[in-house]
């Protein structure tokens, strides 16, 4: 569980967005092994942190859409949680609908944006 693996294409740790159905904040079947992944290794690392950064599309109100992202963001958390990671090792923040990935309104465009991201810190 070194840093490397962080940065390698092959590794689960390498994947560090997850995306989330329309109106959801469920975590998705296909991943939770990235998550558990993430979880092992801040597991073995006790001085690195994640922040969890919980976004929304553009559809819904500016407050719902922050609150979407915040339930987003929690979920991740308490998954991490229930694998043991110690919650002074999680930070979460809701950006809602405020920093898309993809600027177009279409399906598409809205599936990239309902997600939660890792920010991993060292």
């Amino acid at each position: 569980w070194d840093g490397s693996q962080l940065n390698n294409p092959d590794s689960l740790l390498y994947t560090k967005t997850i995306y989330f159905d329309f109106d959801q904040s469920t975590i998705r079947s296909e991943f939770i092994d990235v998550l558990r992944a993430h979880a092992g290794y801040l597991l073995a690392n006790g001085g690195a942190s994640v922040l969890i950064e919980g976004h929304a599309d553009e559809r819904g109100s500016r407050e719902y859409n922050i609150g979407l992202g915040e339930r987003r963001a929690n979920a991740v958390r308490r998954f991490l949680e229930a694998e043991g990671v110690d919650s002074t090792q999680i930070g979460t923040i809701s950006y809602g609908e405020e920093q898309p990935i993809d600027f177009r309104s279409s399906e598409e465009a809205w599936a990239k944006n309902r997600r939660a991201h890792f920010v991993i810190k060292k």
